[in-house]
């Protein structure tokens, strides 16, 4: 993939010019959700630089109508050699979803878009990002919001404690109103990705920081986490987006002397602590809204502690050379 990849009739290299609801970028991710066209979006973004060698990088420039098999395939390898596997098969995906809708737009055959179907997954597996955080952590992080008396520390100190008990991700803490907030059953109503419902139970400690924050929120109709300006106003017709929510989080764990750290973090912790207390999968797996109970075995840490107690049987006659002084040149 050195050069421009051109077809008889086509180029890559276009920009194609279709109105948006001929374009078939445009197309599939007007189908997906807020956060997924968002990650897609970035995805294609990245796919059409590679294609054009640089020349594109909107995927919504590129003429998808002139990708084949062999173009789909030649990427694979491209994406196999740059990306973790789990990476590179999303951009796949992406690429699959754009070249369905070419196809349902008439732009390719019936046949070519099922040559490109063919195009196999990564193999592989990586260990998910980040690390588990620990109770102490947890802890300082939610004392400096405590000891924050504005709006700010109510409404951060609660974002801690549902990250914490409820492992959410971002997104889905985004579009959250107040409406999904059963008080009565005690249970959050979470919109997951591709649109997924999942019913979450409540914790206590959730319910107390819920409560805390709603005495400062009110009762108001909206989204259930709002800005609060400088001044101390919570914005009730406002609504935090992803990035305002890690913000929060990553200024609340400076303030508490936590290194280190995402808001993805809270979700690996939430998982694997629910797993190494010995909670069904796929009961977690419902809980953390992963459409597949192998990315929820993932962030198991009970098969690394037992290979980590195994290797500890083994004993090696090694002695330290700290005793002993080393004379250089």
């Amino acid at each position: 993939m050195t050069q421009l990849i051109t077809t008889n009739t086509h180029t890559l290299a276009g920009p194609a010019n279709l109105p948006i609801d001929r374009n078939p970028a445009a197309v599939y991710l007007g189908g997906l959700s807020r956060s997924g066209r968002v990650t897609m979006l970035s995805a294609l973004d990245g796919i059409a630089s590679k294609l054009t060698n640089g020349r594109i990088t909107s995927a919504k420039l590129l003429d998808w109508r002139a990708l084949r098999y062999q173009h789909v395939e030649a990427l694979r390898s491209r994406l196999k050699e740059e990306y973790a596997p789990a990476t590179a098969n999303k951009m796949l995906s992406a690429v699959r979803g754009v070249m369905k809708q070419a196809w349902k737009l008439g732009y390719i055959s019936a046949d070519d878009y099922q040559l490109i179907k063919t195009v196999e997954a990564v193999k592989g597996e990586a260990l998910p990002a980040g690390r588990a955080l620990t109770e102490a952590e947890i802890e300082a992080m939610l004392q400096v919001c405590a000891d924050d008396e504005t709006a700010a520390g109510a409404r951060d100190g609660t974002l801690v404690v549902l990250l914490r008990a409820g492992g959410l991700r971002r997104a889905e803490i985004c579009a959250l109103t107040i409406d999904n907030y059963d008080q009565i059953n005690q249970t959050l109503l979470v919109k997951g990705k591709g649109n997924k419902q999942r019913e979450l139970p409540l914790t206590e400690d959730v319910r107390n920081a819920l409560a805390d924050w709603l005495r400062v929120r009110g009762s108001k109709s909206g989204a259930l986490f709002c800005p609060v300006n400088k001044s101390g106003k919570v914005t009730i017709k406002g609504r935090m987006s992803p990035q305002a929510i890690y913000n929060a989080v990553i200024k609340r764990a400076d303030q508490a002397g936590v290194n280190h750290i995402s808001t993805h973090d809270f979700r690996r912790t939430f998982v694997g602590d629910l797993l190494e207390a010995g909670a069904d999968i796929s009961t977690v797996q419902k809980l953390a809204g992963h459409a597949n109970v192998t990315t929820t075995q993932r962030y198991d840490r009970r098969p690394e502690k037992v290979k980590r107690a195994t290797v500890e049987l083994l004993h090696v006659p090694y002695k330290s050379r700290r005793s002993k002084s080393i004379t250089t040149r």
